[in-house]
């Protein structure tokens, strides 16, 4: 069995073929948002999206992220290199209901020669390709910093200036909840 890259999904969990767009971008300066339903087998329990499916659209929406920076299958089969993400950090803000329709808005917040530091922000709006209005509270965010490695050599490598321009033409401040850290809980006594 061959192993599948983390970034190469496939249709029978919701993700579109890689070709597919999901939504437009207005302009160059910012990334399409991305959007997807909540499907029934979403739902764990407690009646609600559970957390492994929260992080399952936040893949799609970096996935979707790669695709409009240049990093596509395309350039993955020719070059041989991919984004890794190295890190994370999820806030799981508000429960989501089976059938509510979600938009992701992903930011750029930085880049340097072989990274990326990048967020998103996951919202419930009231179609399947809205988007969340100016006052629209995310239900849910995520901050990731992912590398650019080289598959075959097994190591870090600079992105190709065109990525890197388009990466880094995309940068902007980051929220205001971006770059926080788990708080640590006291011992109990």
């Amino acid at each position: 069995m061959s192993e599948q890259h983390p970034h190469e999904r496939t249709a029978a969990i919701g993700q579109p073929a890689e070709t597919e767009q999901t939504a437009v971008a207005d302009d160059d300066a910012s990334l399409p948002l991305f959007h997807r339903t909540v499907r029934p087998e979403w739902i764990d329990y407690n009646g609600h999206m559970s957390e492994a499916f929260y992080v399952l659209v936040f893949g799609y929406a970096t996935d979707a992220m790669m695709i409009e920076t240049g990093l596509h299958a395309g350039y993955r089969e020719s070059t041989g290199c991919s984004l890794y993400t190295a890190e994370s950090h999820v806030r799981y803000l508000r429960e989501v209901a089976e059938g509510a329709h979600l938009t992701v808005r992903t930011r750029l917040l930085g880049v340097d020669a072989k990274k990326a530091r990048f967020c998103h922000e996951l919202y419930v709006v009231d179609a399947p390709d809205d988007a969340p209005g100016p006052e629209a509270t995310p239900v849910a965010t995520t901050e990731l910093l992912a590398l650019h490695v080289d598959q075959r050599a097994g190591r870090t490598v600079p992105f190709p200036d065109t990525v890197r321009e388009r990466l880094a033409s995309l940068v902007e401040p980051a929220p205001a909840w971006a770059g926080r850290s788990i708080a640590e809980v006291p011992a109990a006594r």
